[in-house]
């Protein structure tokens, strides 16, 4: 019986607002053979989102107990909530072979690619700021005080866009999960997750 190849591990950032969650919905609603780690966070649910499933809600006290047991492949405070990536549940899904999706922001990102510095980092852009922050307005989730903090760090987590692999600009839903899965294709195809398959038809010339 021939080994299950593990998956591909991908980050994936964006500035707030810039339809990141609803990219990663649309494209593992579609792919079976992509996932998403499910994160903990100590904000409150948001409407429709589900314990489990878009998030684990957990509370401050809770969260920081699990820092303590080494239980976070990264963790970060934003916006004044915790929000933390599980190890052994992303182990699992990769050695599974699945390739995984970590939807975090870019203090995570900049951890896991510390410790995980196979995963492939991908930046989702919006188009532009003033679209960015139409769309944060229009959201209807925030206080006006709160939107525009997520626009004074915009620029500064957009910045961080040149240190990842690759970046989708967000023009449209179904173009950018087009080019969204793309890159994970594409990665399937790479040198590092072929190279026993070279090695394997070398070894039976």
């Amino acid at each position: 019986m021939n080994a299950v190849e593990p998956g591909n591990i991908f980050i994936v950032s964006a500035a707030s607002g810039t339809g990141k969650t609803t990219l990663v919905s649309r494209l593992t609603a579609a792919q079976p053979q992509i996932r998403v780690s499910v994160s903990h966070t100590t904000r409150a649910p948001r409407e429709g989102e589900e314990h489990g499933c878009h998030y684990y809600f957990v509370s401050r006290e809770e969260f920081v107990e699990l820092i303590g047991q080494g239980a976070f492949l990264e963790h970060a405070e934003v916006f004044g909530n915790f929000y933390g990536t599980g190890i052994e549940s992303v182990r699992q899904m990769s050695e599974a072979g699945y390739d995984v999706i970590l939807e975090i922001d870019v203090q995570g990102a900049a951890q896991v690619r510390r410790a995980l510095p196979e995963a492939v980092g991908i930046f989702i852009l919006p188009p532009s700021l003033a679209v960015l922050a139409e769309r944060l307005r229009g959201r209807g989730t925030d206080s006006a005080e709160v939107i525009e903090r997520r626009l004074g760090l915009a620029a500064e987590e957009i910045q961080e866009a040149l240190s990842f692999d690759y970046a989708v600009i967000n023009h449209d839903l179904d173009q950018a999960e087009a080019e969204l899965l793309a890159i994970v294709r594409a990665q399937r195809c790479s040198l590092r997750r072929q190279r026993k398959a070279i090695e394997k038809i070398l070894q039976n010339t």
